[in-house]
This record gives structure tokens, C-alpha cells and sequence, in this order.
């Protein structure tokens, strides 16, 4: 098989989104628009080569080390942006992937790139047959073989009723495309180098120019619009949520339910109503996740509930631990195996050891807590001065009271107690019962004496 050197085109300026961003930079699912395209060429090409535009710096960061690139410095069309990539490609077979058709399969390419390779065609034209292609170049044969491809602008009312319409991916046979190139012409309104024009100059030359069709149109699908953008992620959301329940993980509602490309899901979890769960996500079998969850760049063992409405943030839950309602899990948080997290409780920067409960109203942060201790409700980790954070350690089997203030750095050492209401500014020995509060004062019949002093004033 020859190499396959694939070239992606990134060099237009997307003016349509109307954004300081880069068109391929705004995020699909989870990952840039480019990231797409440069998923599919790795997995089939010998090397990779990125067409960008002038202060592309940040596209070039999100293509990765092992891309080429080369700078379209002025945008003359994307015959021309092919053509700044001679350098980089070498010989084979040449494949021309758009930057913004993210849905295109990794199949559907190489189907094509077989194709063209066993035909040992001078180039073959990817093509969709739509029941509207008003807007898009139409596809001219002649005896089963591609003419040319006339831009709809272009196209004669005979031609606008064709249905098969160039989808500007494409193979060529290296040795002929240069040539082909250096061929084509700017003289349209325009202005540019259209590469749609290399087919007619290798067909006018005798090339053999074929067409596979998409099975699937929606792959053809680009983002040149805001709208477009949220139509085709429409689709590649029912498409992950469609590989996960192949995969056994049930989702109740996916019309509700949000996932990321990024996010990976085990066989029997349960994913409720109304979910969003994003970024470097990884979640293990038979958890449950409750409605209203909102998961993002976390890792979740097997066996975890996770009840409703909590939110998580770059954090990791061991096995078995049950989360809710309504906690929050602040960045680093880690809760280990059998851990309880409950209603009202926000962990930050804090680890929550085996077995151990913060049952609810609680904020631990920048805290180590130890095995088998009990959290009760209230307590809080006083974690700031005003000017740095500072540490809390309360070690294995310690009771913390309700309503305790734990005013760091403090250490409470193992099997310790803390009677409720306290509030502790000292480190408690192992074994220690600490109590942290003001004696209590009883005035017998205070508030008879009040009220008779009232009723005197209003008299």
C-alpha cells in the first residue's frame, strides 16, 4: 500500500462564527473542532500535515508534536493552501481532510483511501447524494467517471438540479496532483485558487477521477456557523450517547442527558435524567448517577451513587462510595472506598478516607481525613487566615461533634473526640476528648422579669 500523507486545511478565517476564537478551536463534545480530523488521520496516515493561517499559534498547540505545519500567510483559497503543503508531503497518496467536518468516519475515509489506491485513480472525489444541495458544488459525470465540479454560484439550471455534491474530501495520487496545481487558475469572483478546479485539469489531462459516496450524509456535515456548530453536535451527542448504551451503560433519558467525546463509561451504570458529564471523565461499572448530576473532569470507581444534584470537579471517588444530594466536590477532592459524602457538604482539596462520613452541612477543605471517622453536621475546616491556607489532619476512627470548628493547621489524633459545638485551636492528642466552648449560663426566670419590665416601659 502506498503512504498516506493526510492533509488537513485550517487556514480559513471562519468569519461566520463571528469570534476572536479560531473556527477549529470551538469545542464539539468535549474536544476542538480539529481534534476530530486529527483523530481520524492518525489512526490511517503515515504523516499528518496542518494548513494554517497567519497567528495560528494556539491551533498549532492543539494539533500536537507530531503534526506538520505550514502557514497559508495569505488566504488565496484552498488550492492554494494545498499547495503550501508540497513541502511536507512526499510521495504516495495524498488526502485532503477539511479541519471543519468533525462527524466524517474513520471508516468512511478508508473506504476511499482504498479505493483510490486500488483503482490507482489520479483522484477520488468523496461525494454526498443530499435531497438539498442548494449552496454546495455539484458533481459532473461523464460515463460513470467525475467531469469536474461546478460551484452552485456557478452551475447551470440543468446543473443545480444534480443531487451528488463535492464534499472537499479527497485522494490524489501525489505524482499528479502538483502538476495539476500549478494548473488551476484565480480568474472567478473570487479571486482564489479553487482546489475543486484540480479535477477538471486532471480529467481535461486523461486522469482517471472517481467518486465514493458517502452511506451516511450526515457525515458530510460542516460547521461554518454557530448554528451549524449546534446541529452537528446535536448529532455526535445521540452518536456517544448510542456507543455507550451499546456498550451496556444505561441511560434513561438521552434527550435530556449531556456527554462528552471524552468520557468513559462501564457496563452497568445507570445514568439518570438531566446529567452533564465532561472534560477527562472516567466512570466505572455499576454506579448510579442520579438526576441533576453535574460531572466534569473526574475519575469514579466501580459501585458509586452518586445521588441528585451534585457537583464534581476534578476530583476522584473510589469504589463504593455514595455521594448526595446536592454535595459539591471542589478541585482534588478525593473520597475513598465506602466513603459517605452527604447533602450540603463541599470538600475541597481534601481527602476523605475509607469508610468515613461527612453525612451533611459540612466544609472540609485543604483536610486529610483518616479511616472510619464521622463528620457531624456543621463542622467546618477553617482552612484560611486571610492570607494562606493551612492544613487540617484528623485521623483514623475520630468523632468529630456537630458544629465544630476546626481553626488550622490542627492535628486530631486517632480515635479522638470532639464534643459538638466546639471550636478547637489545638492539636488533640490519640484517645483525647477535646471540648472547645463557653459554659453554658441558665438565669431562672428571665424572661417573666423581661416581660414585666416591657409592659412597665409601655405603661
Amino acid at each position: 500500500m502506498d503512504r498516506l500523507t493526510a492533509v488537513i486545511l485550517a487556514a480559513g478565517e471562519g468569519k461566520r462564527m463571528r469570534s476572536r476564537q479560531p473556527k477549529v478551536l470551538h469545542p464539539l463534545c468535549g474536544r476542538p473542532l480539529i481534534a476530530y480530523p486529527l483523530r481520524a488521520a492518525r489512526s490511517l496516515a503515515d504523516r499528518i500535515v496542518l494548513v494554517v493561517g497567519p497567528n495560528a499559534d494556539e491551533v498549532v498547540a492543539a494539533a500536537g508534536s507530531d503534526v506538520r505545519t505550514v502557514v497559508q500567510a495569505v488566504r488565496l483559497g484552498s488550492g492554494h493552501a494545498l499547495l503550501q503543503s508540497r513541502s511536507e508531503c512526499g510521495e504516495g497518496t495524498i488526502l485532503v481532510l477539511p479541519g471543519d467536518m468533525p462527524l466524517l468516519s474513520v471508516e468512511t475515509i478508508e473506504r476511499l483511501v482504498t479505493h483510490h489506491q486500488k483503482s490507482r485513480a489520479a483522484a477520488t472525489v468523496l461525494t454526498a447524494v443530499v435531497a438539498e444541495p442548494q449552496g454546495y458544488g455539484r458533481v459532473l459525470r461523464q460515463g460513470g467517471r467525475v467531469k469536474r465540479i461546478v460551484e452552485d454560484r456557478d452551475a447551470s439550471d440543468a446543473e443545480k438540479k444534480i443531487a451528488e455534491i463535492n464534499t472537499s474530501v479527497y485522494c490524489f495520487a501525489a505524482g499528479r496532483l502538483w502538476s495539476a496545481l500549478g494548473k488551476v487558475r484565480s480568474d472567478n469572483d473570487q479571486g482564489e485558487y479553487y482546489l475543486t478546479d484540480v479535477i477538471g485539469v486532471l480529467s481535461r489531462a486523461g486522469g482517471r477521477v472517481d467518486a465514493v459516496v458517502v452511506s451516511d450524509t450526515t457525515e458530510a456535515s460542516g460547521v461554518n456557523d454557530r448554528k451549524q456548530l449546534a446541529a452537528v453536535s446535536a448529532i455526535q451527542r445521540r452518536r456517544i450517547l448510542d456507543r455507550l448504551m451499546e456498550g451496556g451503560v444505561t441511560i434513561l433519558d438521552p434527550a435530556s442527558t449531556y456527554i462528552e467525546d471524552t468520557v468513559t463509561i462501564g457496563a452497568d451504570t445507570t445514568i439518570y435524567p438531566n446529567v452533564v458529564i465532561e472534560g477527562q471523565s472516567a466512570i466505572g461499572s455499576e454506579c448510579v448517577v442520579g438526576a441533576g448530576n453535574h460531572v466534569s473532569a473526574c475519575t469514579i470507581g466501580d459501585r458509586v451513587t452518586l445521588l441528585p444534584y451534585c457537583v464534581l470537579r476534578e476530583s476522584v471517588i473510589e469504589d463504593a462510595a455514595i455521594l448526595g444530594p446536592f454535595c459539591h466536590l471542589r478541585p482534588l477532592a478525593h473520597v475513598g472506598p465506602k466513603a459517605k459524602i452527604g447533602n450540603f457538604v463541599e470538600l475541597k482539596k481534601s481527602k476523605i478516607g475509607r469508610g468515613s462520613k461527612v453525612p451533611h452541612l459540612s466544609y472540609v477543605g485543604d483536610a486529610t481525613v483518616g479511616e472510619g471517622v464521622n463528620v457531624g453536621a456543621g463542622t467546618i475546616t477553617c482552612n484560611y487566615d486571610g492570607v494562606h491556607k493551612h492544613e487540617t489532619k484528623i485521623a483514623d476512627h475520630a468523632f468529630i461533634g456537630t458544629n465544630t470548628s476546626l481553626v488550622a493547621p490542627i492535628t486530631v489524633g486517632e480515635g479522638a473526640y470532639i464534643g459538638a459545638g466546639s471550636t478547637i485551636t489545638k492539636d488533640v492528642p490519640p484517645g483525647a476528648l477535646a471540648v472547645g466552648r463557653a459554659s453554658q449560663v441558665v438565669k431562672e426566670g428571665w424572661a417573666a422579669r423581661k416581660s414585666r419590665k416591657h409592659e412597665e416601659s409601655r405603661g
